[in-house]
C-alpha cells in the first residue's frame, strides 16, 4: 500500500534542490517524503485547497506560513519560490498550473495522467517545449529494479525477438471499490476515463519493454457490475444501513474497520479522515462517499477492459485491466523467438528455447517502498537531473509521454466506436 504515515520531515538539507507542491494529497505527499528522505530535496511551499491537508502537510514538512498557499493561482502570484514543481492536483486540475508553472521556469514533476484530453496535453508538451524545462511524468514502473532487469534481458536478445506480450494489471476487489466506485477517479466527466487513470503508464511500461510504437489498437471492455442492475435484492443505499452488507464483498464497513485495525494512519483512511478512530470512520462513512452502496453511487468508469496492440514490427500486446481479483502486483508473459519470461513485479521464470533450461531470478530489491521502489527511483532521478542538468536521467521525455497517453486515448475510441483504430499520426 501507498506510504502515508505521518511523521515530521528531517530538516532540509544544506544541499539540494528547492520543491514546492501543488496538490498535497496522497500522491503529492508521497513524492515529497521521498524527496527528503533522499536528503535531495526541501519542500519550501505547498498549494493545496483542503485545509486539513494543507496544514498536515506545512507541519510536516515545516513549510513557512507565508509559503502556505489555498492554491496554485495564488502560489503563482508570488513569483518563482523554487527549483522545481512537484503537481499533484486532480487529473482535470494538472493543465493550468503545469502551464503556468513551466512559463515561470519550474521544473516539473507532473502526476500521471498528463490531462483527461489529448489537446490538454499537448498543450502543456508545447508549453514545456517553449520554457525549456526538465518535465518528467510519473510512470514510475520505468524506474523499479524489477524493470531493469526485464529490460536488461529483452535488450540482450535472450529471448530471440520478441514476437507477443501478456500483461495483467489485477487492480484489486476492494480497491477498485475504494478508488474507482466511491472514490475521486469513479467518473469519467469528473476525473478520466479508467484506461488513462489506472493504466496509462503500464500501457507506457509494455511500449518501453518493446522498445517501438504502435500501429493498430483494439479494446473491449465496460461496467459490467458496479451499477445499479447488479444490486442485490434487500441492499439499502448506505452499507451502515444495509440488511445485506455482512455478505456483500464490498462492504465499506468491513473494508475500512480492517484498515484500522491493520494501518490506522494510512492508505486508504488517510483518504477518509484526517485522523482515523472508530468515531471518525463511521462518520465518514455515514455521511461520505466512501459509505455509499457500490451498486447505488454515480460512477461510470469500466470495471474490466481488455486492450489489443500491434507493434511497428507486427508484434502484439495484450492488456487486461480488471477489478476482479486480490489486490496484487502486475503480471507479465513475454513470448520470444528464443525464450519465455514469465514475472510478477519481484520474481521472473526465464526459459531458454536453445538450451530447455530455466532460470529464476529474485529481483532485489522490487519489493521497497510503492510500485516496487519505482516512487522512490522516480523521484531520486528527477531531482538528480534537476541538479545536474541532466535531461538523460529522467527516463520518458514530455513528447515520449504524449505519444503512450494517445495510444490510450486511441484504445478508449476503439473500445467506444468498436473499431481497430490507427496510432500512427
Amino acid at each position: 500500500m501507498p506510504d502515508n504515515n505521518l511523521h515530521l520531515a528531517e530538516p532540509p538539507t544544506r544541499n539540494g534542490v528547492d520543491l514546492l507542491v501543488v496538490g498535497a494529497g496522497q500522491r503529492g505527499t508521497t513524492y515529497a517524503r521521498h524527496a527528503v528522505r533522499a536528503g535531495a530535496g526541501r519542500i519550501v511551499a505547498v498549494a493545496e485547497p483542503d485545509p486539513d491537508r494543507r496544514e498536515r502537510f506545512a507541519r510536516e514538512f515545516r513549510v513557512p506560513a507565508d509559503r502556505v498557499f489555498g492554491s496554485w493561482m495564488d502560489l503563482c502570484e508570488r513569483g518563482r519560490l523554487a527549483d522545481a514543481a512537484i503537481v499533484a492536483t486532480q487529473d482535470r486540475d494538472h493543465e493550468l498550473p503545469a502551464m503556468l508553472l513551466a512559463e515561470q521556469g519550474y521544473h516539473l514533476l507532473l502526476e500521471k495522467p498528463m490531462a483527461p484530453e489529448e489537446a490538454s496535453a499537448g498543450r502543456i508538451v508545447a508549453a514545456v517545449a517553449r520554457a525549456g524545462i526538465l518535465f518528467a511524468v510519473c510512470h514510475v514502473m520505468r524506474y523499479t529494479a524489477y524493470t531493469d532487469v526485464v529490460k536488461g534481458l529483452l535488450d540482450a536478445r535472450r529471448l530471440g525477438r520478441v514476437v507477443s506480450i501478456q500483461h495483467l494489471e489485477p487492480v484489486g476487489w476492494w480497491h477498485h471499490a475504494h478508488s474507482f466506485v466511491r472514490g475521486a477517479w469513479r467518473n469519467t466527466a469528473g476525473s478520466s476515463p479508467m484506461l488513462l487513470a489506472k493504466s496509462c503508464h503500464d500501457i507506457d511500461w509494455l511500449l518501453y519493454l518493446a522498445g517501438q510504437p504502435a500501429r493498430r489498437v483494439s479494446s473491449f471492455g465496460g461496467l459490467s457490475h458496479f451499477k445499479p442492475a447488479e444490486k442485490p435484492a434487500g441492499a439499502g443505499d448506505r452499507c451502515l444501513d444495509c440488511a445485506v452488507e455482512p455478505d456483500c464483498p464490498y462492504s465499506a464497513k468491513r473494508l475500512y474497520l480492517t484498515c484500522l485495525a491493520e494501518n490506522p494512519q494510512g492508505w486508504p483512511l488517510s483518504v477518509l479522515t484526517p485522523v482515523a478512530t472508530e468515531q471518525s470512520v463511521l462518520a465518514a462513512l455515514r455521511t461520505g462517499p466512501y459509505g455509499r452502496c457500490v451498486y447505488s453511487g454515480d460512477n461510470d468508469v469500466v470495471d474490466h477492459q481488455v486492450v489489443l496492440l500491434e507493434l511497428a514490427d507486427g508484434a502484439t500486446v495484450s492488456f487486461t485491466m480488471t477489478a476482479f481479483t486480490p489486490f496484487e502486483q502486475r503480471k507479465t508473459r513475454i513470448f520470444g523467438t528464443h525464450g519465455y519470461l514469465d514475472g510478477d513485479g519481484t520474481r521472473i521464470r526465464l526459459v531458454d528455447f536453445r538450451t530447455g533450461t530455466e532460470e529464476l531470478i529474485e529481483v532485489a530489491g522490487s519489493t521497497g517502498g510503492g510500485h516496487g521502489g519505482g516512487d522512490r527511483a522516480l523521484v531520486e532521478s528527477f531531482l538528480a537531473a534537476v541538479a545536474t542538468g541532466n535531461p538523460g536521467l529522467i527516463r520518458s521525455d514530455a513528447a515520449t509521454s504524449l505519444a503512450g497517453h494517445r495510444v490510450v486515448w486511441a484504445a478508449e475510441r476503439a473500445r467506444l466506436t468498436g473499431t481497430v483504430v490507427s496510432c500512427i499520426p
